[in-house]
């Protein structure tokens, strides 16, 4: 699959992946003696990298020294293990082709090893309607949130606090059952303090949004070496006909520039289950932010996703969808803006193996900014028995800055043949038409190209299903594009 790269000239490079077939060569009789030390030499011995060693240890000597849940423990030890086999990332390897993830790797990282104290958490805004769940430096710390206020059944909160037996014992069948994570996914896995558990019984509905806060309040100043590293984590449990909204907003407190947060969430949606995921990023440009959702769906269940992403000198963010039944809707809805130094990474992999599946995603972004870039990588395979499915893509771009990129690699698979499928891709400016037709009703120049670069990400921002949410992300996006617009003037 050729990855496509746009510049703001609208430049179009096809850079194909191409394999060299090679001869066939009968194969030559040898007779190889091999010692004993070669038989005693470790598999793993040329695969193991020092410096992502290093980071195991380090992550180990920051948990609590308090006994975990068996769950957690069997997360740690899975990752730990996968860690001593697996290389930092570069840009030699494909899924990281285009984001550099040395800006990370050449910094003094440290795991943050316990919260703050409650007079830094008082620094730090709660401007939300809805009663939340706030994560302080990746550790899960008193919530506004009253269980009082939960349908009878559900349970919202610390792993360590959980004393139903019947729900411990599914999240340790399912948690961290995924093939598919990179290094980050195990970092977390290893690092992550504690796990926050939603847990929605058969046939319950909540209400209100289950509201999680992520607050980086431990950071080193702009251009520091020192990078705190944390390592929220959470999952959610629909059972059949479940239905719960989550939404997740991450930031930082005023003053912390430097830092890094390793998210990771997983979500199981039973049959006939329902979740709608809004997930709003915007914390510093000066730190790195890395993030997987790993979504299992069964049969006839819904997964919703509608993510503004802003914030983050390097934000990247993996989306796996595994649909494991048929008549099951997947639909994501993405939008990201880099108005500074920054690179804004979706990689995203939908998987469909039964009948009818049902899934569309469209990805929107802005590069507002010389140096700045976008990168989209969309994997939608439909496999064999995946009959009758409907699976749509559709990538965006709008470039305001010369020498600002845009990199989209569109993959769709397709295996079954009865489906309805479609892709694209359009990068541009904006367009001199629609700039005339705001001219043409006496509107200024400025003020016309304000309005369209504005609207181009509200179609997505418009899909937040909680309107106090729009409008607190909708003030947080005009007030980058001004502060952009102040800067190049």
């Amino acid at each position: 699959m050729a990855a496509l790269t746009f510049t703001h000239q609208n430049l179009l490079h096809f850079t194909p992946k191409l394999t060299t077939s090679k001869p066939y060569l009968k194969p030559k009789r040898t007779k190889t003696k091999l010692s004993i030390q070669t038989i005693r030499e470790s598999p793993q011995a040329s695969f193991t990298d020092q410096f992502v060693l290093q980071l195991a240890d380090s992550l180990e000597d920051s948990l609590p020294s308090s006994s975990s849940s068996l769950p957690l423990q069997k997360l740690r030890d899975n990752s730990s293990e996968t860690l001593l086999s697996t290389q930092w990332p570069s840009r030699k390897d494909e899924s990281f082709r285009f984001t550099d993830t040395s800006f990370i790797k050449n910094s003094d990282i440290n795991p943050i090893s316990h919260p703050p104290n409650s007079l830094d958490l008082l620094e730090v805004s709660r401007d939300t309607q809805f009663e939340s769940f706030n994560f302080v430096d990746g550790f899960l710390v008193d919530s506004s949130f009253s269980s009082s206020n939960l349908p009878d059944g559900v349970y919202v909160g610390s792993l360590s606090k959980l004393s139903s037996e019947g729900i411990l014992k599914r999240v340790c069948e399912l948690l961290g059952d995924f093939e598919w994570g990179d290094l980050f996914w195990s970092v977390n896995g290893l690092g992550a303090p504690d796990l926050m558990v939603v847990y929605v019984p058969e046939g319950c509905r909540v209400g209100n949004p289950i509201y999680l806060k992520y607050i980086a309040v431990d950071g080193a100043d702009k251009g520091s070496k020192k990078m705190p590293l944390s390592n929220p984590r959470v999952f959610v449990l629909v059972e059949k006909g479940g239905e719960v909204g989550i939404v997740e907003e991450f930031v930082g407190k005023v003053g912390s520039e430097c830092y890094w947060t390793n998210s990771v969430l997983e979500v199981v949606v039973g049959e006939g289950g329902k979740v709608s995921h809004s997930y709003v990023q915007k914390q510093s440009l000066s730190a790195a932010h890395i993030k997987w959702t790993s979504v299992r769906q069964e049969k006839t269940s819904t997964y919703e996703l509608v993510e503004v992403s802003t914030g983050g000198k390097l934000s990247r963010h993996n989306v796996h969808v595994q649909q494991l039944g048929s008549d099951t809707v997947t639909e994501l809805t993405t939008f990201h803006l880099s108005v500074g130094d920054q690179t804004q990474d979706l990689h995203s992999r939908i998987v469909l193996d039964h009948p009818r599946g049902y899934s569309q995603q469209l990805h929107k972004c802005i590069v507002a900014h010389s140096s700045g870039q976008a990168v989209f990588d969309g994997n939608v395979k439909v496999n064999k028995y995946a009959q009758q499915t409907d699976a749509g893509q559709l990538t965006r771009g709008l470039l305001l800055e010369p020498r600002a990129t845009v990199n989209v690699k569109p993959n769709l698979q397709i295996i079954a043949d009865d489906v309805k499928c479609s892709h694209g891709a359009a990068i541009s400016d904006l367009e001199d038409g629609q700039l005339f037709y705001f001219q043409a009703r006496g509107i200024d120049l400025e003020t016309a190209r304000e309005a369209l670069v504005f609207s181009f990400g509200a179609e997505v921002i418009d899909k937040l299903p909680y309107s106090f949410v729009q409008k607190q992300v909708k003030d947080h996006v005009k007030a980058l594009l001004k502060s952009r617009r102040k800067g190049s003037s």
